[in-house]
């Protein structure tokens, strides 16, 4: 039986003695609301949780690729962390296993895997040579990633569930890192004019992630529901594609996602004169 506690919330049951004494770590407990009472819960949820800390490790795994020299497993495990990234939100949701401490593991997941991975990536690849303009570059990016993932946080629950305002980290990242994996696969030589260029890029990539674009979150699509016969073709279609070329796919795709929001804005302004 549940017991009342002194600010009146009610708790699941403590644990046992015995089991609090296997490791010297406190159990994490979060109020949550169920049918209209507060309810101090014990744990957490596994598959969500397990999804977000694959995101992590890909993110971790990508930094580690990135010392070794080898752009292409970093490229991959970046992309890893998109997906896991994008699963465990979905999950949450279908599961009904959403919570506070999945949410903030979720943000704490992406500063590392979509800002402190991408800015140390770019750095690897292209800015050893430059001396300060590079790491600049990098440190702005990871500042604006970090700056995009608390704003995100604070307006979860104010803006439109459509939309993203600014381009969100994982696409930010994606920019960022599948440019060296792409030039990397077919040897391409980091000379000073590539090295500015990534400069800019990376810069611009980290602006976009704090502007005020509006970028497509495709949150409405249902996943439970059904969908046009089309449409599942146009899937299986984009599936094929992506599997010819997959780092040229992805980067194309990304290039174009990344582009859509400014000129969104512009073909919403020109409408408006």
């Amino acid at each position: 039986m549940n017991r009342e506690l002194d600010n009146g919330l009610e708790s699941e049951p403590p644990l046992t003695d015995e089991s609090e004494s296997l490791l010297p770590i406190d159990e994490h407990e979060e109020v949550v609301s169920e049918n209209g009472k507060k309810v101090l819960r014990r744990g957490i949820f596994l598959l969500p949780n397990l999804m977000t800390l694959g995101a992590l490790f890909s993110g971790f795994y990508a930094i580690v690729a990135a010392i070794a020299g080898d752009f292409n497993e970093a490229g991959w495990a970046l992309f890893l962390a998109g997906v896991f990234d994008a699963l465990d939100g979905r999950i949450a949701r279908l599961t009904n296993t959403q919570s506070a401490f999945g949410a903030q593991f979720d943000s704490l997941s992406d500063m590392v895997s979509f800002g402190v991975a991408p800015a140390f990536i770019s750095f690897s690849w292209a800015f050893p040579d430059i001396g300060r303009l590079g790491w600049a570059a990098s440190f702005i990016y990871m500042s604006c990633a970090a700056m995009r993932l608390a704003r995100f946080n604070v307006q979860l629950e104010s803006v439109d569930k459509r939309y993203f305002v600014g381009l969100q980290s994982p696409m930010a990242a994606a920019l960022v890192c599948f440019i060296p994996w792409v030039s990397f696969r077919h040897g391409v030589e980091v000379t000073s004019f590539v090295a500015y260029g990534m400069v800019v890029i990376t810069i611009l990539a980290g602006m976009l992630m704090i502007s005020n674009y509006k970028y497509h979150s495709f949150k409405e699509v249902y996943v439970k529901g059904t969908v046009p016969y089309l449409a599942f073709v146009a899937v299986v279609i984009l599936l094929v594609v992506i599997a010819q070329e997959p780092p040229e796919v992805l980067l194309a795709l990304c290039i174009m996602y990344v582009a859509s929001g400014p000129l969104g804005a512009f073909w919403r302004r020109i409408k408006v004169t």
